[in-house]
Parts: structure tokens; C-alpha cells; sequence
């Protein structure tokens, strides 16, 4: 299984202005843009930390999964939420060749948890022996920083400003979330049984 992100967080989405006021950090000074960029840095970091430990797309993207095999024949789990749309699904043959297929022979399953691909009737496509199915959905709560759920935002927040704090103590230090974050993303982490069924 390999996913891949298609498209980035938009800067434009990213709450560099109130994370500066979270911080209670001045304002019109003459390197304000070049702090502004170490801002986002900070937010795009704890973005991606959260997302790595609650398989929850925070701002939406598109994301492309490749797999040479189905979990099962009837359904596919897919390994983060939300997942909003699927815009496409195709089969790679060992020679590169491709067949779109038809919309009409799967179904997404929205799930905060567990989305999932299904079968639209009989069994999902057969994978090409030595080839692999491409599937491209968009994932994530919203394309702005006001779709996401309250206690995730914070979090963001406090992670975002306990790697500012941290900036200049070197890279081992603070990189571990708080109690404070853990305790704000723990609803939101997925818990995986028996393979993540």
C-alpha cells in the first residue's frame, strides 16, 4: 500500500494571523514576514503530526492510493478520514496499461473511523497479477481552518506553539506531544484490531 498526498495545504488556509495572536506575539515590525513564514512552518509541522497520529485529514486534499492486492474482494478500508469523494479508480497492468473503471461498480462508505470502498454489486475489480489499483479521493474535514472540529484546532495550536517554544533548543528536544494534545486527539485516533478491520 502506498499513499500519496496529491496537493498541499494551501497557505492561504493555514491561521497564521491567529496563531501570532495565540502566541500573543507583536505586531509591524520590520521581519514580521519572515517570522509570519517560520509561523507556518511551525502549523504545517504540527498539522502533519496530528494527522500522522489520528489518521484524520484535517484540511482537505487529494490523495492518490495504489495497492496490489484488496483487503477482500467485497470492501476496502482506506487509511484516512474523512474521505469526501473518490474521483477515480483504475487498474495498472504489469505493462502500464490502464482501464478506468466505472463508478457505478464501487461505493464509498463515509466513515469518520474507517471509510471504506464497497463493491457496487458482486466483488470489487480484479488487481492485474503483477499490477495494482490506483485510487484517487479527496480527503479531510473542510478546505478552511473553520471546518475543523474545535479540539483538533487546539490542538494544532498548542502543538504548533510547543515547537515554536522549543525552536532553538535543538531537534530533540519538545518533539514529544504534550498531555495536553494527547488528551485533545484522543477521540479522534483510530484504535486498529485484528489488521485495522
Amino acid at each position: 500500500m502506498m499513499l500519496n498526498e496529491l496537493t498541499a495545504v494551501d497557505a492561504a488556509a493555514l491561521p497564521v494571523a491567529e496563531f501570532r495572536d495565540h502566541l500573543r506575539l507583536g505586531t509591524g515590525f520590520a521581519d514580521m514576514g519572515a517570522e509570519d513564514a517560520a509561523l507556518e512552518a511551525y502549523l504545517r509541522a504540527a498539522l502533519a503530526a496530528i494527522e500522522g497520529r489520528t489518521s484524520k485529514v484535517l484540511i482537505s486534499r487529494d490523495f492518490s492510493l495504489s495497492l496490489e492486492h484488496w483487503r477482500n474482494d467485497m470492501a476496502q478500508p482506506l487509511p484516512v478520514a474523512p474521505v469526501r469523494a473518490v474521483s477515480e479508480m483504475r487498474l495498472v497492468a504489469r505493462d502500464g496499461s490502464i482501464e478506468v473503471i466505472d463508478p457505478a461498480r464501487y461505493v464509498l462508505v463515509e466513515d469518520m473511523a474507517r471509510p471504506r470502498l464497497t463493491a457496487g454489486s458482486g466483488v470489487l475489480p480484479a488487481i492485474p497479477l503483477a499490477g495494482r489499483v490506483e485510487i484517487d479521493f479527496t480527503a479531510g474535514f473542510g478546505p478552511v481552518w473553520s471546518d475543523l472540529p474545535v479540539d483538533l484546532a487546539q490542538a494544532v495550536f498548542l502543538l504548533a506553539a510547543q515547537y515554536f517554544e522549543a525552536r532553538h533548543d535543538g531537534a530533540g528536544t519538545g518533539s514529544e506531544m504534550s498531555f495536553g494534545v494527547m488528551a485533545l486527539i484522543e477521540r479522534w485516533r483510530t484504535v486498529r484490531i485484528l489488521g485495522g478491520h
